[in-house]
């Protein structure tokens, strides 16, 4: 797989955001559609960093007993990310990202029980997270099997144990929080029958739809490949 595709677009005068993030639950997509991004524009791309986490693999094992360890782990990794870049005034140039640090306590909410979770908004108060607002934010969705189906394929071995029912409840709580999202112009993605990963004119379709979202909440339903 290469990080993008060689797309003919008209630019002509289209104002491109200069920080877009990508969101939605694990095995959508988002990560593979940063990078195609990134490379189709020239735009720093700025990832989350998963597999840094020690603490996942036994999260996907065992949640109840480490979820707390995990979410920390994360909020903490994303707000130095936030920390480095805003020191190295990084934030000037054009980027994209695959993550909102705003979401980070869309997982407490649901992976932490209330004791955990009070502790972990405990650290969340405590630190400072003064992250930019996006010029546009890629929500992408799609149904459980979907997700499942796309996590067998990508073959990590640490996330093959998700359950149906941990990403039904994270589909939900990923809904939920973009149901109230207006910080920034929203593109909502169905994503189902999006080939990012082989596709160039999914892919260009997406981007095209994309360039039209300046304000407000749009949908983009793409139309089934026959």
């Amino acid at each position: 797989m290469t990080d993008g595709f060689d797309l003919q677009l008209d630019l002509q005068g289209k104002k491109l955001p200069h920080y877009i993030a990508v969101e939605g639950p694990i095995g959508v997509g988002k990560t593979t559609l940063a990078k195609h991004l990134a490379t189709t524009f020239n735009y720093d791309v700025l990832l989350e960093q998963a597999v840094e986490n020690p603490f996942l693999e036994r999260f996907y094992t065992d949640p109840k007993a480490n979820a707390l360890s995990t979410q920390l782990f994360f909020l903490l990794q994303r707000a130095k990310q936030i920390q480095s870049l805003r020191q190295d005034d990084i934030f000037t140039p054009v980027r994209v990202a695959d993550f909102l640090i705003d979401k980070d306590q869309l997982f407490a909410q649901v992976t932490l029980d209330d004791d955990e979770l009070n502790i972990y908004q405990q650290v969340y108060n405590q630190l400072t997270i003064d992250a930019p607002r996006p010029d546009l934010v890629i929500y992408l969705q799609a149904p459980v099997d979907v997700l499942h189906d796309r996590i067998r394929q990508r073959g990590v071995k640490s996330e093959q144990g998700i359950s149906d029912e941990y990403l039904s409840v994270l589909n939900d709580a990923y809904m939920r929080f973009f149901h109230y999202y207006d910080d920034a112009p929203l593109l909502i993605v169905n994503a189902a029958e999006l080939d990012l990963v082989n596709n160039a004119d999914h892919y260009q379709q997406l981007v095209e739809r994309m360039l039209k979202t300046t304000r407000g909440r749009h949908y983009y339903n793409p139309t089934p490949t026959l």
